[in-house]
């Protein structure tokens, strides 16, 4: 009898310990409701409010260098214009990130790969989105090494299936996600049949999408049913995060990682 109690103690501290696990919430370009977007300080700031992983976006520079930005050109978020492929890390590193979305981060810089993957806690991880083409994985895989972080820390993800294969080819110990949008017209394009022959040709782990309002259960299962993972982005309400859920997404990456477990924890 003893043993029974302490074995359904286990179990429940188990089941407790899985379910404070849940869900697994990605910082989309770090806290970026609450800080510019793929900075240190949006990434730190991602941790504070209890991130499990985050996510940012690389680039190459003209010196071969691995810097973190969305577009190709520096226009948006440092209000001067240059090019990322034609300029040096130091031409890029001079240019302000932070005052175009609060005067509080005036003077942030844009970060190198380095830089952001330092930020990363023991246990947590970073999803790295490669913009480019599989020419930045020779230098990808030289800073993922200096940074430390252990191969199950690390999840590279890619709009571009040919980055997704080379790097499941020279490094599969990493977790690596084709990711798709869906063209607005219906039916879904890609079909799940057109994203699974895709996943297999690739020998991706997974495969990573835009919360489509479109998408139903049937077309993740058929993904999960395949052998492969699913996640979503970018989600910042309760209701879509646990709709996702529920179709088995195994993380959901938002802007507003604190205010997202919030809400789903009340929703829930």
């Amino acid at each position: 009898m003893k043993q029974q109690i302490l074995t359904l103690a286990a179990g429940l501290m188990a089941a407790s310990a899985m379910h404070a696990a849940e869900p697994f919430l990605v910082a989309h370009r770090g806290a970026s409701h609450d800080a510019p977007e793929n900075t240190v300080p949006s990434y730190e700031l991602a941790w504070k409010q209890g991130a499990d992983a985050i996510e940012g976006d690389f680039h190459l520079t003209k010196d071969g260098k691995i810097i973190c930005i969305h577009d190709y050109d520096t226009a948006r978020v440092c209000g001067t214009k240059l090019v990322v492929k034609d300029s040096t890390l130091a031409e890029l590193q001079a240019l302000d990130a932070g005052a175009w979305f609060k005067p509080e981060f005036k003077g942030t810089k844009l970060s190198t790969l380095r830089e952001v993957a330092a930020t990363v806690p023991a246990g947590k991880k970073i999803y790295v989105e490669v913009k480019i083409g599989p020419e930045i994985i020779p230098t990808m895989l030289e800073d993922l090494k200096a940074s430390g972080l252990k191969d199950e820390q690390i999840v590279i993800i890619s709009f571009q299936a040919d980055v997704i294969a080379e790097m499941k080819k020279v490094k599969p110990a990493y977790k690596a996600c084709w990711l798709a949008s869906f063209e607005k017209e219906s039916p879904l394009k890609p079909s799940k049949d057109e994203v699974l022959a895709t996943l297999r040709k690739i020998k991706a782990d997974g495969f990573s999408s835009k919360a489509d309002e479109r998408l139903d259960p049937e077309f993740v299962k058929a993904i999960r049913d395949g052998g492969f993972e699913y996640h979503c982005w970018t989600v910042d309400d309760a209701a879509t995060a646990r709709r996702f859920l529920d179709f088995g997404a195994l993380s959901i990456t938002t802007n507003r990682p604190e205010f997202l477990r919030k809400a789903l924890g009340e929703a829930h």
